[in-house]
């Protein structure tokens, strides 16, 4: 297993339980990939990257007995949105309260709570069989590929004409139409289309942003739709979970072991070498990196058929995220709210209005950041106060747009200019903001890139985007997990069904992996 990260680990450990002797190598200190909490400062634990769950596929918890080996999931209470006028939307778990919440700003959009959600969870239900299947290799002519197509095509076809024709409207079309059938007030619509922005190059009004909304609404937890939690410890202390199931198992982890190649012989793949010359030697090798690197790194591109190194070459990254995380040396206060943290208790939502969120998407067209970017942010210390010493706080905050390549600058140049930027933005909703910041670390895509190994920095290891999404993620006809080179598997988040904590490539992965070896 090529990498320790999230998806690595989960499909090290279903190896590992069909008994198959299984190691897996990592290039740094600590496992976990973009899924780590670091102490950057004494007392204080940063989520360096990822830092909340939802789209863990739930079968893998029981399938891993990932609860024997330390899992704690510790729910959000709440979700808070600044409407950028000293107002806000505080959204928790009792649905009439939320109803309730959108009607002190708008009547009609209280009553199109209930029908968005109803399609919405109907779309869910159409999606997750997919979710959690490997796509039919449509360019397959063997009968077993013609059952899986035929299977796909009953499946959507037991769905009602509104619901398909919805479903083909978000996965082609923009986040901002398909909310604006729904509701009118702005800040509503601001705070739904921002989950349609997260990690890929496009705004609420950019066709494609509708797929990135469904997506990360395929989340739950306990049976609850779209639900969210941190993980105890970051999402750091979830991959040390896997690890020790993985190792439970039987597989083995070594640290500080970077792979350079992929070992092969006479078009099948033999093992692999590390940086300082040490070769390790198996009938599998598994790359769980993402896409660029697994075809165009690992291995030599001459290996692997020209059209599927085409397919790699041009496929999206194009990070925009970076990470600025704040040691604070005590709770913001939010002027409308001075005497309660109820609002600290999830997401908080720094994107006013759906025009706020295009107009911060705007510089990153031309190779700039945000003047005034899109915060999505969490003060996990308030769920999980073990994150801070007492009294104070940590707060992580993905900040939108941020291109990888900046037009006529560097971000070793601009990284402090930028944190300034959020941290301003931070400031005009939370009043003294900066007189409670003790430390900052600023994350941004080229740092991204450098530490967790991703192209360019892009979180979901490949942009969230139709034409490199199931059947074509990575590319055509390589939907399944194998890869050209027998014996030579892919199993990162740049293979269905794509990026997010989920699981899911690591196991798809897997079954697919433990079938060819029982044949």
């Amino acid at each position: 297993m090529v990498g320790g990260g999230h998806n690595g680990l989960t499909n090290a450990a279903y190896l590992a339980k069909s008994g198959l002797k299984t190691l897996v190598l990592e290039r740094r200190h600590l496992v976990g990939g973009a899924a780590i909490t670091e102490e950057l400062l004494p007392g204080f634990s940063f989520t360096t990257f990822s830092y909340a769950l939802s789209l863990l596929r739930p079968e893998i918890i029981q399938e891993l007995n990932l609860v024997e080996h330390g899992f704690l999931p510790l729910m959000m209470p709440s979700s808070f949105h600044p409407t950028g006028d000293g107002d806000y939307l505080l959204f928790g778990d009792d649905h009439d309260q939320n109803v309730a919440e959108i009607r002190r700003h708008s009547r009609h959009d209280a009553d199109a709570y209930e029908r968005y959600h109803h399609d919405m969870d109907r779309l869910c239900q159409a999606i997750r069989p997919l979710f959690d299947n490997p796509p039919p290799n449509i360019f397959g002519k063997d009968p077993e590929d013609a059952a899986d197509v035929k299977w796909l095509l009953d499946h959507l076809g037991g769905f009602d004409r509104k619901t398909i024709h919805d479903l083909v409207r978000l996965l082609t079309g923009s986040a901002g139409d398909w909310l604006d059938d729904y509701f009118e007030n702005d800040a509503i619509k601001g705070y739904h289309c921002s989950s349609g922005s997260i990690g890929t190059k496009v705004g609420p009004l950019s066709q494609g942003s509708g797929l990135v909304l469904l997506f990360h609404k395929m989340g739950e937890h306990d049976g609850a739709l779209g639900s969210w939690a941190f993980h105890k410890g970051g999402n750091g202390g979830f991959t040390q979970v896997l690890a020790r199931a993985a190792e439970a198992f039987g597989a083995e982890i070594r640290l500080e072991s970077p792979v350079t190649s992929v070992l092969t012989k006479e078009g099948r793949a033999i093992g692999v070498a590390l940086e300082d010359g040490t070769e390790f030697h198996a009938p599998v090798v598994v790359s769980a990196l993402d896409p660029r690197r697994t075809f165009l790194e690992l291995v030599e591109p001459r290996e692997l058929p020209g059209d599927l190194v085409e397919n790699i070459e041009r496929m999206k990254f194009r990070g925009v995220s970076s990470k600025v995380n704040f040691a604070l040396d005590g709770l913001p206060v939010f002027p409308a709210l001075p005497d309660t943290v109820d609002h600290f208790g999830g997401f908080l939502n720094i994107g006013p209005t759906m025009e706020y969120v295009e107009r911060a998407f705007d510089a990153a067209k031309y190779g700039w950041y945000s003047d005034q970017p899109y915060i999505d942010g969490a003060i996990q210390s308030v769920i999980d106060p073990g994150m801070a010493p007492p009294g104070k706080h940590v707060m992580s905050c993905f900040v939108q747009f941020s291109p990888y390549e900046l037009k006529g600058s560097t971000w070793d140049a601009e990284r402090e200019r930028f944190a300034d930027k959020a941290q301003a933005v931070l400031e005009s909703h939370f009043p003294g903001f900066g007189d409670l910041v003790l430390h900052r670390e600023v994350v941004t895509p080229a740092d991204i890139e450098r530490v967790s190994g991703l192209s360019e920095g892009n979180i979901f290891a490949g942009e969230l985007l139709a034409p490199q999404m199931y059947f074509f993620r990575p590319a055509p006809g390589w939907s399944q997990y194998a890869t050209p080179i027998d014996g030579y598997y892919q199993c990162g988040s740049g293979t269905h069904p794509g990026g997010c904590v989920t699981g899911a490539p690591g196991k798809l992965a897997a079954q697919r992996i433990i079938k060819d070896a029982e044949q």
